[in-house]
């Protein structure tokens, strides 16, 4: 007796099903975290890991914010309190002589954020291409 053997095709799918629940799952857990992501923290802005200036790079012009909101710049070797209006013109002054000049803001921690901004956004409006921000590095 002879048995007829048929021939079985061979499938060529992909089993999506385990992939299905990968996806899910990563779903979930972007759900849950996105949110926690979003929230702000208490940070201490001041202090951050940040690579030093280059000993090569000019003498940086530096505008330093007290805790009460008053601009401060170094003028001849001694520090002044001086108006954005002046701090303005000086910038100007001094970037057209030396455009690579960095500008810089000590901001004091505890000076409201909107002050900081504006300094910078009017720096930049004087005709700095960038301003940056000096840090304390993080105590360990």
């Amino acid at each position: 007796m002879k048995t007829k053997r048929t021939k079985r095709k061979l499938v060529a799918e992909i089993n999506v099903v385990p992939y299905i629940d990968v996806t899910l799952v990563l779903l979930v857990v972007f759900m849950i975290t996105a949110p926690l992501l979003m929230q702000g923290v208490k940070v201490d802005l001041p202090e951050a890991n940040s690579a030093p200036m280059d000993a090569k790079d000019q003498e940086p012009f530096i505008v330093s914010i007290k805790a009460d909101g008053s601009y401060w710049i170094d003028v001849k070797g001694e520090n002044q309190v001086q108006s954005l209006e002046v701090i303005k013109g000086r910038v100007a002054k001094i970037l057209r002589q030396t455009p690579k000049t960095p500008v810089l803001v000590w901001g004091d921690s505890k000076v409201d954020y909107g002050v900081v901004v504006n300094l910078m956004s009017e720096l930049q409006a004087a005709g700095a291409p960038s301003v940056g921000l000096v840090t304390e590095p993080p105590a360990n």
